[in-house]
C-alpha cells in the first residue's frame, strides 16, 4: 500500500510538471535554501552524508538510508548563520511500518530573518520626508524559506536500498510576496561491511514554483521608484520558475581499530545550471566536492572534521573551508556539535554553529 501510494505521488507530480502550459522562468539558486542541509553530524564531516546516512536524518540527505531506522527516531537543530543574522531549524521524525520492511519519515526545515523593518509608510511622499512619528508607521515582518519532506524507504535486494521523497516548498516575503514549490527526490544507497555508495537525484522531477505578488502592499513604492517625474512604475508581478534536477554521489568506508572506529566519505553534488564562476565545472556542470571523517570511541565519543565549499578566485587558485565537530552518545540520546564558516570564503560571513539532538525510542 506505502509502494503504491508514492508511486501515485511521482506519477502525479510527472504529470502536472508536464501538463502545465503557463511559461517558466529558470531560477539558478531557487533552492539553495536546502542546501543548508539538516544535523550537526553531517556538517561536522563536510556534509559528506549521501552514503553514510541511515538514521532519521536521510529523509534530507538520501532518502533510502531511511531503512537503517529500527525504532522511532526523532531529531532537533537549530544554526546561527551569516553571525546570527539567519536562523535556521531542522525537525525530523521517522517511524518503521511494522511488517513492511519499510519507513516513513517526516522532515521539516525552516530558515530566516526576522525581524526586518517595513519602512515603506514612514516616508511622507506629500512632504517629500520622513513622518513626524516614523517609527509608529513601521512594522516588522520576516522574509523566510520552508521546506517539508515525506519520505520512504525499503530494501531493494541485498545490500541495497532505495527511497523517495516528496517535497513542499513555501517561501515568504513578510506581506508582499509568497510562493508555493514541490518536487521530489529518489535515492539508492548501498550498505556493506565496509563500504558503503549513495545516490540522491535531488528534485527528480523538476521544482516547481509558483510566486504571487501582493501589489496593494507594494504600492507605496510608486512614490520611491522615480520621484524626478512623477510617474508610477511597474510593480513586480508574481511569475512561475523552476529548478533543475541535481546529483549527489557519495561513497565511504568504515575501519575498525579495536575499541575505536574511522568513517571515511566522500560525496560531490552535481549541478546542471551552469554554475561557473568560482565553481569546479566542465562546461555546464558543476561540482561541489566534500570530505569527511568521523573517529569513534566505543560508539559513546565522536570527533568529526571535514572540507567542503570548495571555490576557485578570479586566478583560478582554490580555497575551502574545514568544518569541526563531535557528538555524544547518552542512552537512548546523541547529542552533536557542528562548526564551519571559520576559514575560507564563507568566513567573511560569519561563524557557523550547529546543535542537534536526536532521540531513539
Amino acid at each position: 500500500m506505502i509502494n503504491r501510494g508514492f508511486f501515485t505521488v511521482l506519477l502525479l507530480l510527472l504529470a502536472v510538471s508536464t501538463s502545465n502550459g503557463q511559461a517558466f522562468e529558470e531560477a539558478k539558486y531557487g533552492g539553495d535554501f536546502l542546501s543548508v542541509g539538516g544535523g550537526a553530524r553531517p556538517l561536522g564531516m563536510g556534509s559528506a552524508y549521501t552514503a553514510v546516512t541511515s538514521d532519521v536524518l536521510s529523509g534530507y540527505w538520501n532518502p533510502a538510508g531511511l531503512s537503517g531506522v529500527t525504532n522511532w527516531q526523532f531529531a532537533y537543530m537549530h544554526s546561527e548563520r551569516f553571525a546570527g543574522v539567519v536562523g535556521y531549524d531542522y525537525g525530523a521524525v521517522a517511524m518503521p511500518i511494522e511488517g513492511s520492511g519499510g519507513v516513513v519519515a517526516l522532515s521539516f526545515i525552516r530558515q530566516g530573518v526576522d525581524g526586518i523593518k517595513n519602512t515603506l509608510h514612514a516616508w511622507d511622499p506629500e512632504q517629500n520626508r520622513p513622518r513626524s512619528d516614523p517609527t509608529s508607521y513601521m512594522r516588522e515582518f520576516s522574509a523566510s524559506d520552508m521546506a517539508l519532506f515525506l519520505s520512504y524507504a525499503n530494501n531493494l535486494t541485498g545490500n541495497w536500498h532505495w527511497g523517495v521523497s516528496a517535497k513542499v516548498i513555501h517561501s515568504r516575503l513578510g506581506p508582499f510576496a509568497n510562493a508555493w514549490g514541490y518536487s521530489l527526490d529518489a535515492g539508492l544507497q548501498h550498505r556493506g561491511e565496509r563500504y558503503l555508495f549513495g545516490i540522491n537525484l535531488v528534485d527528480l522531477t523538476t521544482l516547481m514554483k509558483f510566486w504571487t505578488v501582493d501589489q496593494n502592499e507594494l504600492a507605496a513604492l510608486q512614490n520611491f521608484i522615480n520621484p524626478e517625474t512623477g510617474k508610477p512604475e511597474t510593480l513586480p508581478e508574481g511569475t512561475n520558475e523552476y529548478v533543475k534536477p541535481s546529483l549527489r554521489i557519495g561513497a565511504g568506508r568504515f575501519f575498525d581499530f579495536g575499541d575505536f572506529s574511522l568513517l571515511a566519505a566522500f560525496d560531490t553534488h552535481m549541478r546542471f545550471e551552469g554554475r561557473r564562476t568560482y565553481y569546479l565545472n566542465a562546461g555546464d556542470i558543476s561540482f561541489e566536492p566534500s570530505i569527511g571523517a568521523e573517529l569513534g570511541y566505543k560508539d559513546l565519543v565522536f570527533i568529526r572534521a571535514g572540507v567542503t565549499d570548495v571555490h576557485l578566485d578570479d586566478r583560478n587558485n582554490m580555497y575551502v573551508s574545514p568544518t569541526l565537530g563531535t557528538g555524544l552518545k547518552i542512552g537512548a540520546f546523541m547529542v552533536d556539535y557542528g562548526f564551519s564558516s571559520f576559514a575560507g570564503i564563507a568566513s567573511d560571513l560569519g561563524f557557523t554553529h550547529r546543535i542537534s539532538l536526536q532521540l531513539t525510542l
